[in-house]
């Protein structure tokens, strides 16, 4: 699925997915990544959300977030709530879903220069 949308001041914009690549401004990425407007870590761990822990979301919020899109592969899954409560209860609207539809709507929110952050979980 090829992504268009270039509104907004974010440095860093996704251009498209595809099963197991995700396109971020020129370059292609096949792991698992953590993406906010004006930061890309590419060395977060989890490669299945059986391999999450709270510790792979503290690098998340250090992006200071308002909300969290969390990708969880192909098929939407949802993390044990051990790793979400923390965040709930930081007062940080937390989102899972796909990661077509996660990359789609980190789009979105980017454009509108929300303090958004991308949690995207590649299947290895």
């Amino acid at each position: 699925m090829k992504i268009s949308q270039d509104l907004g001041t974010a440095s860093y914009r996704i251009r498209g997915y595809e099963p197991g690549e995700v396109r971020i401004n020129q370059d292609a990425h096949q792991a698992s990544l953590v993406l906010g407007l004006d930061a890309l870590i590419t060395d977060w761990g989890p490669g299945s959300l059986d391999e999450l822990t709270a510790a792979h979301m503290e690098t998340v919020l250090s992006l200071a977030p308002e909300v969290i899109i969390l990708g969880t592969g192909e098929t939407q899954r949802f993390p044990d709530r051990e790793i979400m409560l923390p965040l709930l209860r930081e007062g940080i609207g937390v989102e899972v879903m796909a990661n077509d539809a996660a990359c789609r709507t980190y789009n979105v929110l980017m454009s509108e220069d929300r303090r958004v952050a991308l949690a995207l979980i590649m299947e290895r």
